[in-house]
């Protein structure tokens, strides 16, 4: 299919099309990031926006059954949900070990709704190096929330910040965290935080874990971007969906708010700049892996792995080479040069 044609088909909702356009995003192939680019800059003209919605908290606090209920409660009010799950990666073969989309059952025949599971690989942060574009795929094809699962894997897991309009945490009760509140990271980034699990012989853990992180929160300063009373901690039951509206009427809340008050698009704005700087490393990276640069690689590093140069030497030399007029070989400054400057 044509890139005019398939641009056409994802601005008029085909679901089709659009895991057709996710799936050239995220190959590596460079005549395919040719026609990714091409895309993506003609599916941005109709500037279309969704609320995005991220994701994160530890296996097992039941991530896909709250958004499985959380995506019903949604498309039931009439909207259009799509869902992005990173998935870990398998180390031998790169693809995904669990699949989101099968833990998704219902939601996944709901006509307006629509799921796609990414492999992270070896992208950290936990998300897919991918996502952020598939994001603007599904904004283009008019889906009106965009959930942003990430793995999973602890406190690192920041990046999705960078993506999302609000963060969510999500956590179990009684899992021996009721401290970590008061540490930076994930928890610093939040916007709500929701106790997952508040049902039967654990609700009232649940309750008594919520009232720790809300006591925790109160430790952190208050941000720039946040309305008065956020961030948040609440409980929820996704198995019994409890709590679910509550959570949709506080991110309806603090998105309203932001929207007023300029920080929507000044968020928008600094994350494009992020994004920027985060392309132009991984177009650098890449260029080191081509094959004339893998053997000045191989060379340099048998060098250092001699105690012939130091690495910060032969990774400057290594860069001099490929770009010479970007960088050449530093020259060591004499003492007597930093004592006249002194």
């Amino acid at each position: 299919m044509e890139i005019a044609a398939l641009s056409e088909a994802i601005i008029a909702g085909d679901r089709r099309a659009l895991a057709r356009a996710i799936t050239l995003v995220e190959s590596t192939r460079p005549a395919h990031r040719a026609a990714a680019e091409a895309l993506l800059e003609a599916v941005a003209k109709n500037g279309r926006e969704a609320i995005r919605i991220g994701l994160s908290g530890t296996p097992g606090v039941g991530k896909s059954t709250f958004i499985e209920s959380f995506g019903l409660m949604l498309t039931g009010q009439g909207l259009r949900v799509a869902v992005l799950a990173v998935d870990p990666s398998s180390a031998r073969t790169g693809g995904s070990i669990l699949g989101d989309k099968t833990r998704m059952e219902r939601l996944s025949r709901d006509p307006s709704a629509f799921i796609r599971p990414s492999p992270s690989q070896s992208h950290l942060g936990g998300v897919a190096r991918r996502t952020r574009e598939a994001v603007a795929l599904c904004e283009a094809a008019g889906y009106d929330i965009v959930l942003i699962e990430t793995v999973g894997v602890g406190q690192s897991e920041t990046v999705v910040a960078e993506l999302s309009d609000v963060f969510l945490l999500l956590l179990a009760p009684a899992g021996g965290d009721e401290l970590q509140g008061v540490k930076r990271g994930i928890m610093e980034a939040a916007d709500l935080i929701v106790v997952n699990k508040a049902d039967g012989e654990l609700k009232a853990t649940a309750t008594r874990t919520c009232a720790d992180y809300a006591g925790a929160l109160r430790l952190l300063r208050r941000r720039a971007q946040d309305p008065s009373g956020f961030p948040k901690a609440m409980t929820v039951s996704a198995l019994e969906v409890a709590g679910l509206d509550q959570v949709w009427a506080e991110i309806t809340e603090l998105v309203d708010w932001r929207r007023a008050q300029g920080h929507w698009q000044a968020r928008r704005a600094e994350q494009a700049r992020h994004w920027f700087q985060e392309e132009l490393r991984q177009v650098l990276l890449a260029r080191l892996a081509a094959p004339e640069a893998r053997a000045m690689n191989a060379q340099l590093a048998e060098q250092v792995a001699g105690g012939q140069i130091t690495a910060a030497r032969a990774a400057r030399d290594l860069i001099a080479r490929i770009w010479p007029e970007f960088l050449a070989p530093a020259q060591p400054e004499s003492l007597d040069a930093k004592r006249d400057s002194a």
